[in-house]
C-alpha cells in the first residue's frame, strides 16, 4: 500500500500501536477488495530484474552530479585566488604551471596539488560516463528487453534523444502497466490539483506526487518538441494558446504540454499511435 493513501484520524492525539495499525490495514484491504478502488493505492513492486535495469540510468545521473561538483570545486579554488577560467577544463592540467596570480606569482604548491587531484577525479568520472553511454548505445542497437525495444521506438521520433528516451522507457514505460491517460499523468505528478469549495475556486498547480525525474525530462523534452516538431498538433496547440503570452504563461503552458506529450508518447510505444503531425525518422 502507498502510505500516503492510508486513512488516518484528523484528531491531534490518538492511540497508536502495531495492533491498531494492523486492524486499520485489514479494514482498508477489505474495503478495497469489496470494490472501493479509491480507498487506498496499491503499489506495484518491480522484480529484481526490473529494478536492476534502472541502475544504469541512475548511476549516470549520479556521475553527472559528481562531475558538476568537481567542476564547481575546481573553479571555486581558482576564484579564491582571483582566477576565472573561460571555456572547458580539458586542458587545465597542462596549464597549471603557466597560471599566474594577480601579482604574477605562480599558483601555491599545495593548491596546485589539490587542483591536480580534482582534475584526476574529474577525468575518472568522464571516463566512466563514456563507458556507460557506450553500453547504453549498444543495448539500444541490440534490444533484448521490452524497455530497450521501447527506447529504440521512442528514438524514431524527431527531437527525442537517448538522454530522454532511455529513462522514459526504463523508469516509466518499460515495466509499468497503465490503464488510461489519467494514470500516466498522475504517476508523473503532472495532474492538476483544483481547489473548489463554496465560492472559493482556484488552481493549485500540478500535484508533483509522482516521479520528479520524469517531470524534469518531460519539461525539457517539451521545449525540444516545439523546436524539432513544429508541424505537430501539440506544437500548434501550445503556440495558439500560449505563444503570444508572457514568459510566465509560457512556462505554465509547457507543463500542460509536458502532460499531453507524455500521454502521446505512451500511446506511441504501447499502441503504435504516432502523434498527429509528428515526423518519424
Amino acid at each position: 500500500l502507498d502510505p500516503a493513501s492510508i486513512e488516518v484520524s484528523r484528531r491531534k492525539r490518538r492511540a497508536k500501536n502495531d495492533r491498531l495499525d494492523a486492524e486499520s490495514l485489514v479494514r482498508l484491504l477489505s474495503r478495497y477488495h469489496s470494490g472501493e478502488r479509491k480507498v487506498c493505492s496499491i503499489v506495484r513492486v518491480p522484480t529484481v530484474e526490473q529494478e536492476d535495469a534502472l541502475r544504469l540510468n541512475r548511476e549516470l545521473d549520479c556521475l553527472k552530479n559528481e562531475r558538476k561538483k568537481h567542476i564547481n570545486r575546481i573553479k571555486g579554488l581558482l576564484v579564491l585566488k582571483g582566477i576565472r577560467l573561460d571555456g572547458s577544463l580539458r586542458s587545465l592540467s597542462k596549464q597549471l604551471d603557466s597560471i599566474r596570480l594577480w601579482d604574477g606569482n605562480p599558483l601555491p604548491e599545495q593548491l596546485k596539488t589539490e587542483l591536480q587531484r580534482e582534475l584526476d577525479r574529474l577525468d575518472l568520472v568522464n571516463e566512466q560516463m563514456k563507458i556507460i553511454k557506450a553500453g547504453r548505445k549498444e543495448r539500444i542497437e541490440n534490444p533484448a528487453t521490452e524497455a530497450e525495444r521501447k527506447t529504440a521506438e521512442l528514438l524514431r521520433l524527431r527531437g527525442v534523444g537517448a538522454e530522454s528516451a532511455w529513462p522514459l522507457a526504463q523508469e516509466f514505460f518499460g515495466w509499468r502497466e497503465f490503464r488510461n491517460r489519467r494514470q500516466v499523468g498522475a504517476l508523473a505528478g503532472l495532474t492538476p490539483t483544483p481547489y473548489d469549495s463554496g465560492s472559493s475556486r482556484k488552481e493549485q498547480g500540478i500535484s508533483k506526487a509522482g516521479s520528479g525525474r520524469i517531470r524534469r525530462i518531460m519539461v525539457e523534452l517539451s521545449w525540444a518538441w516545439l523546436r524539432y516538431q513544429p508541424e505537430s498538433k501539440l506544437t500548434h496547440w501550445y503556440l495558439d494558446r500560449y505563444g503570444s503570452g508572457t514568459r510566465r504563461s509560457r512556462r505554465v503552458g509547457i507543463v500542460a504540454m509536458a502532460r499531453k506529450l507524455l500521454v502521446a508518447l505512451w500511446k506511441f510505444v504501447e499502441f503504435g499511435e504516432v502523434p498527429e503531425g509528428a515526423v518519424v525518422v
